[in-house]
């Protein structure tokens, strides 16, 4: 009997590349990045905060985790992303990192811990690379960055961009409004985009920038958008995991899609132990010991 060898097609050879839903269980690399844009693959990205929930991410086959400065609003109670520091990002990256097995872990870098400029980029950018194990950092800001960005490459630490709405700035725009709208808004944020990227970004978040201008972006790079409130253009998303499943309460942004309800199903789970407390049901025969 003649064997006839079949070997995979396309497809599957893409799936065993894809970033999501691929086969690969080694940690991704901003080469699977690039690799991405080239197929045009589109992939999300998730924040996360601690180990546990970093975990169930990697699992699910999340490529990209961000250790994100918005730790402030949804995990450490602040009011913005300003207060957070850099201790408080490299404790809670090096949990994500431990937590995770395939996910490319991005660390930010907090306001305050890059704006003097490249050389305290660098010092915080390698802390967070040495001290939490991060695959890559994240800084916000256009052409005003790209000397740190351009350092940093340059010392081998792979740097994802920000541009559009830059939340650490939120004192200066007194909020956080859509950016680019209008002809001269529109071409500065262009300008912005091809900076980080000729700095030597591997990818750029795209956050509160229309649509029509983030497909734009997206067109002329060669590095990957990762979109927020950008439409779906964009290679990428990503959310605020908090946001994601249903976690924040109160008003949330318009671009916000909410894929389970976890604060309702969290909170009914703590009312049933405290009633089964109460009521004398909790501890029962199988959960004591003689």
């Amino acid at each position: 009997m003649t064997h006839v060898l079949k070997t995979p097609d396309s497809s599957q050879k893409a799936d065993t590349k894809a970033l999501y839903g691929g086969t690969s269980s080694r940690r991704i690399t901003v080469r699977d990045i690039a690799a991405a844009k080239e197929r045009g693959e589109k992939w999300p990205m998730l924040t996360a905060y601690d180990a546990m929930t970093a975990s169930v991410f990697d699992e699910a086959g999340i490529p990209v985790l961000l250790v994100g400065d918005s730790m402030g609003n949804c995990h450490l109670g602040y009011e913005s992303t300003v207060p957070v520091t850099m201790d408080e990002i490299a404790l809670l990256s090096a949990a994500v990192v431990r937590g995770t097995k395939r996910a490319l872990v991005v660390g930010d870098l907090p306001f305050g811990s890059y704006q003097e400029g490249a050389v305290q980029a660098l010092r915080n950018a390698t802390r967070l690379v040495k001290e939490a194990g991060v695959g890559a950092v994240k800084l916000e800001g256009g052409e005003r960055s790209a000397h740190q960005i351009e350092l940093l490459v340059q010392a081998g630490i792979p740097v994802m961009a920000h541009v559009g709405l830059t939340p650490q700035s939120v004192n200066a725009y007194g909020g956080y409004p859509v950016q680019g709208r209008g002809e001269e808004a529109a071409q500065q944020l262009l300008r912005d985009a091809k900076a980080v990227q000729d700095a030597g970004a591997f990818a750029v978040v795209l956050e509160l920038v229309p649509a029509e201008l983030a497909a734009e972006v997206t067109r002329t790079l060669h590095i990957p958008t990762v979109g927020i409130g950008a439409g779906v253009e964009c290679d990428a998303q990503v959310l605020v995991w908090t946001d994601m499943a249903g976690m924040t309460s109160g008003r949330l942004p318009r671009f916000v899609k909410q894929y389970a309800q976890v604060r309702e199903v969290l909170g009914g789970a703590a009312k049933a132990f405290a009633e089964d407390v109460v009521g004398g049901a909790y501890p029962a025969e199988e959960h004591s010991f003689h």
